[in-house]
């Protein structure tokens, strides 16, 4: 079964990694042109928020 990772980055996106291979970089700003991924304008809104991390 493959080891799934989620972690959500301190002002920015989260990061999903399957088997240790960063799969996806996914919005959490709700800014990105290019949604559900992260496209960096997090950094220009100033969104903010705490990180985050899950294991499945």
């Amino acid at each position: 079964m493959a080891k799934i990772t989620i972690n959500a980055m301190k002002d920015g996106p989260c990061i999903v990694n399957v088997d240790g291979k960063r799969v996806a970089a996914l919005c959490r700003c709700n800014s990105s042109s290019n949604k559900p991924h992260c496209d960096g304008t997090h950094a220009k809104s100033g969104f903010k928020a705490d990180e985050a991390h899950i294991d499945v």
